[in-house]
């Protein structure tokens, strides 16, 4: 592995982060990466986090039009409250911060906890909580549906209507709506390392996959004998559609968990648009990428959004940060 020692991994990646970015001021200390700006002036501040190891989610994902501030936590550990409360300060211009959670036990604790230290200093803190993974209902880490790739269009259209200087309260309807319009849905084809273990986190022989994987490791809903790019698509996509139901256009996110080469991603992309067309879902917006991780873990997950004309005017508005930007 790359790393120096398994205890100062997360505090030497923000290091590198604050020397690649300097438009981001990066708290090495406290785990916290805010944009260097912040707090803009009559804008609502949006904060994230989660443990390490998802990169760029979240500490990628600061900067104008996305993010204010994002908190990392240990690898696959949700930070703790004193590191979201100190980010809702850090940003808040007096409208109000909203805080996008990720459904997992933990997150879910903490930010809560956040919220209600940010409000004893007097900011107004609104949560929105993201549970998009239709492989299981409740895992190894929640209760109820895990967050994953809708996350990253959660952060990119709630961050937007922020950026154009949408009230509180709109930012976290836009918000949940974007996260009530997605399911995800992901796949293994092998186990990450973590860098305390230096080992697979779970038991995944040759030869096989694991339908519905969390994207900490958490079991889906069943291994196979390996199949094929188009096979995973029909399955992934499917479960997706029986769930969400679209009648409209979607935005469609092809994700990577870390260890998948973009040229596997482009041809599972191709598949992807296969089922969808075959099943008479038009396709909005294309995203290909690794955006949501499980450190080095090989396989992949499909996220699908019914984006509506103002959710994919928000979606195509100008973002700049070091993992996604466009229209700057």
């Amino acid at each position: 592995m790359l790393i120096n020692v398994p205890e100062t991994v997360v505090a030497d990646a923000l290091r590198g982060m604050a020397a690649a970015h300097p438009d981001l001021a990066v708290d090495v200390e406290h785990r916290i990466v805010v944009r260097r700006d912040a707090p803009v002036a009559d804008k609502v501040g949006l904060v994230s986090g989660g443990g390490s190891g998802h990169e760029p989610l979240h500490g990628g994902f600061v900067g104008p039009g996305m993010l204010d501030a994002a908190c990392a936590g240990e690898v696959f550990t949700s930070p703790v409250p004193d590191q979201m409360a100190r980010a809702a300060a850090a940003v808040d211009s007096g409208r109000g911060v909203l805080f996008v959670v990720k459904n997992y036990t933990g997150d879910v604790l903490n930010f809560d906890m956040a919220a209600e230290l940010a409000e004893d200093e007097g900011v107004q803190v609104a949560k929105v909580l993201v549970d998009d993974d239709v492989a299981v209902d409740g895992s190894t880490h929640t209760t109820g549906r895990r967050g994953t790739g809708a996350t990253l269009f959660v952060e990119k259209i709630a961050g937007a209507a922020a950026e154009e200087g949408a009230p509180l309260e709109r930012v976290e309807a836009i918000a949940r709506q974007v996260n009530e319009s997605s399911r995800s849905f992901g796949v293994a084809l092998d186990a990450p390392t973590t860098p305390a273990k230096g080992g697979p986190t779970f038991d995944l022989p040759p030869g096989e996959l694991e339908l519905g994987v969390g994207i900490h490791g958490e079991p889906g809903r069943e291994r196979r004998g390996m199949m094929t790019s188009g096979e995973i698509a029909d399955f992934a996509v499917d479960a997706v559609l029986e769930d969400l139901r679209p009648d409209g256009p979607v935005l469609a996110l092809v994700n990577g968990m870390g260890a998948t080469p973009l040229l596997e991603l482009y041809g599972f992309a191709a598949e992807v648009h296969r089922v969808l067309g075959e099943r008479g879902v038009a396709v909005a917006r294309t995203l290909v990428g690794d955006y949501v991780t499980s450190l080095d873990m090989a396989g992949c997950s499909v996220t699908l959004c019914q984006a509506d004309e103002e959710l994919l005017r928000l979606w195509d508005a100008p973002v700049r940060t070091p993992g996604l930007r466009w229209g700057m």
